[in-house]
């Protein structure tokens, strides 16, 4: 057994043992499958770098699988034991990157891993236990059929294609690990990247690629985070507002993961968690409005408007007053 994975072993005894992370703060696990080629391998080994230096600048904790010299590893089983010392209920998130390829047969879905693959129903068993955040974002081929398993509540899911017989390499596991931490991502203008932005900036990258080689698409990537397991295009949003809704009514996708960001801005970091939490529900309430906005009249929609963007006006005002100033009864006369 190499050092690195007698380390490995030793690090998992103790965070099984200890039930939590040293450190309260999100977590970010980067699983790179077989690659098949060096050349694949140099692409993956690149794009697992980003994603440890942007989780680097978001102060997260970053770890790897697949990247260690290959010594009769099982890639499945280190994941699935990795994922099983982690703390279920933390309320920060769990960043879960899958990059390398995939496979469907029709009916399952695998990610290729050294030795053994990880199936879609596999990977959703493991993920089952889990209570916080997560953002899972798999970059592989025919990775559709990831997103219907393993859509739920308080859950992020991307797709580098939108089904299972999108089979051929996918390039976007390569722009979303360059837009992850890019500036030039944020289409907002509020100093970070979210998940969302970095999400439409690669898929729009993505099809700027085929158009510029006069390549038929072969990779349609999908965002999931209202749990409803159907996914949606980055053609249906607009800035970072999906326009177009599925013909059943079901809730668009896009406000969740707008609001989460692997490297926060510095007003984001000095946000208590109370009142990002807070913050948080009233975008759910703002956005749910925005819906129900064509069967109200103009008076009712401004009227239930107006409470919800004073509210989040507030949450931000009393977020920066010293918390000495905030606990202070008003003074007579205020």
């Amino acid at each position: 057994m190499s050092a690195f994975r007698l380390a490995m072993e030793i690090w998992l005894a103790l965070t099984t043992a200890l039930g939590s992370t040293p450190e309260d703060r999100p977590q970010v696990l980067v699983v790179v499958g077989a690659p098949g080629t060096d050349e694949y391998a140099r692409q993956f080994s690149e794009w697992a770098e980003r994603w440890r230096a942007a989780a680097e600048r978001g102060q997260a904790e970053f770890a790897a699988i697949g990247l260690d010299a290959e010594d009769g590893t099982n890639d499945r089983e280190m994941l699935e034991r990795r994922l099983a010392a982690m703390p279920l209920a933390s309320p920060e998130p769990l960043w879960l990157v899958l990059i390398g390829h995939g496979t469907f047969d029709g009916k399952t879905a695998k990610f290729n891993l050294r030795g053994p693959d990880v199936t879609a129903v596999e990977l959703a068993e493991w993920l089952r236990p889990f209570e916080r955040p997560l953002a899972i974002v798999n970059c592989a081929s025919a990775s559709g059929p990831f997103l219907n398993e393993l859509s739920g509540p308080n859950r992020i899911i991307v797709t580098a294609t939108k089904s299972g017989h999108e089979h051929n390499f996918a390039h976007f596991g390569d722009y979303i690990s360059s837009a992850i931490a890019d500036p030039a991502a944020d289409l907002d203008k509020d100093e970070q990247t979210s998940l969302l932005e970095a999400f439409l900036a690669a898929a729009a990258r993505t099809a700027d690629f085929y158009k510029e080689d006069a390549r038929l698409a072969t990779e349609h990537a999908l965002i999931d985070d209202n749990g409803d397991r159907l996914g949606t295009p980055a053609d249906w949003f607009r800035g970072v507002r999906a326009v177009k809704t599925a013909k059943d009514g079901a809730s668009p996708d896009g406000l969740r993961a707008s609001q989460l960001q692997l490297v926060p801005s510095r007003s984001e970091q000095e946000l208590p968690a109370k009142a990002k939490q807070r913050r948080d529900e009233l975008e759910q309430q703002l956005a749910e409005l925005r819906q129900r906005k064509s069967v109200l009249s103009e008076e009712e929609y401004y009227s239930q408007l107006e409470p919800l963007l004073i509210e989040i006006a507030r949450v931000y005002e009393q977020s920066e007053k010293p918390l000495g100033d905030a606990a202070k009864p008003p003074a007579e006369g205020d």
